[in-house]
């Protein structure tokens, strides 16, 4: 199977791109899982984090939280798709319908599935606070597949546009809601200026910009350094998540110092290039990288969910389990928490083994999965 897939890659396929892909959905799972705890007491479920009860902790959402990384891809993919497409003759719809598709299918599941276990919990007598609580922590990671769609369908609109132009539009958000008081339901123009940023600046990419490795330095110290200013002497949160109970969030919605961070993150992911490149000749690693990307969708809807149905079989024991049930609150929570992963891992891999075919769809001649006809073929993945 290993060299099967290696052998079918087109060889002039650049397959540090999708590690990097694979990468940022990886990172914002493990993020999840590491920072949002449900705490069983008083007859229902609630939401925390540990953040919350341990700031010292704020480092591992700057691991962690790899959003930017998933839009400078997206960005990049979409114009050489949409450069391609254009060549042989796809008009804009059927391009648009193709990729977007691809988002909405495992979406579809994952929302009927939701609607019937919402359902059988009310009809059950489950509070609605804990349902809330649940419905809440499946759902609001569909915001990412909203803007990443626009940003999709807007392509032939911003593949040119410099980057620095949604970044302006974030510096002037913040400086009237934060610097002159103005009304804060002006940030939500953030989320779409905000994710531009990286997303142009994959566009740009694909045009042949960001190549050198000089330009991956400058982003990454940029931001940086822009970063730790906006974070030191600004006011912004060091945190890159959100964190119940603060006054801001860096990402709801996205704020200048999140945008910052984003290219810092940005900068980083063009200096690995050149060793994941490396890394990625041996089949193995290709292989297990190329299998994340088939499915990379199905992996970020339902990880959510599998750590809620370890919780929730945790809770047959009768009593709230260290770093599944009780509050994050100290250092023995977290020991307690990484030692669960391999537990959320084996039932995301359930729910992958359920619901992957609705992103994997038909099998087809052309778009980014081509399935082969034959059973004893590899899947190959394949750009637009």
């Amino acid at each position: 199977m290993v060299r099967r897939i290696d052998a079918a890659t087109p060889h002039d396929r650049d397959r540090a791109v999708d590690a990097l892909r694979a990468l940022a959905i990886l990172g914002v799972v493990l993020g999840h899982w590491l920072v949002t705890a449900l705490i069983a007491d008083t007859g229902s479920v609630r939401a925390a984090s540990p953040l919350q009860h341990m700031p010292e902790l704020v480092p591992v959402s700057w691991l962690f939280q790899t959003l930017a990384v998933f839009f400078l891809v997206g960005g990049e993919m979409g114009a050489r798709s949409y450069a391609a497409a254009r060549a042989r003759g796809v008009t804009y719809g059927q391009w648009t319908g193709a990729r977007t598709s691809r988002l909405f299918r495992p979406v579809a599941a994952l929302l009927v599935v939701w609607t019937v276990i919402a359902g059988v919990l009310l009809a059950s007598g489950v509070g609605i606070g804990t349902v809330h609580a649940l419905l809440k922590l499946v759902l609001s990671p569909l915001w990412f597949l909203l803007v990443l769609t626009a940003l999709t369908a807007a392509t032939p609109l911003v593949a040119r546009l410099h980057p620095l132009w949604p970044l302006a539009v974030v510096v002037h958000v913040d400086l009237i809601r934060f610097g002159l008081g103005g009304p804060a339901c002006l940030g939500w123009i953030n989320v779409a200026a905000g994710w531009l940023v990286p997303y142009c600046l994959g566009a740009t990419w694909a045009r042949g910009g960001l190549r050198s490795r000089a330009t991956g330095w400058a982003v990454l110290l940029t931001g940086a350094a822009a970063t730790a200013g906006l974070v030191l002497w600004a006011g912004y949160p060091a945190s890159m998540v959100g964190v119940p109970g603060s006054r801001i969030s860096n990402l709801d919605p996205p704020t200048l110092a999140a945008v910052t961070f984003g290219l810092a993150q940005c900068g980083a992911a063009r200096l690995l290039l050149g060793p994941l490149r490396r890394i990625l000749r041996r089949p193995a690693a290709w292989a297990a990288v190329a299998l994340v990307n088939l499915s990379a969708m199905t992996v970020f809807l339902w990880h959510q969910t599998a750590m809620m149905a370890v919780t929730a079989l945790g809770l047959l024991a009768g009593e709230a389990l260290p770093g599944l049930h009780t509050v994050p609150g100290d250092p023995q929570w977290v020991l307690a928490r990484l030692a669960w992963l391999p537990a959320f891992a084996v039932a995301l891999l359930v729910c992958w083994a359920a619901f992957r075919k609705y992103e994997e769809g038909r099998p087809r001649r052309s778009g980014r999965v081509v399935r082969a006809s034959r059973p004893d073929r590899a899947p190959v993945v394949r750009r637009a």
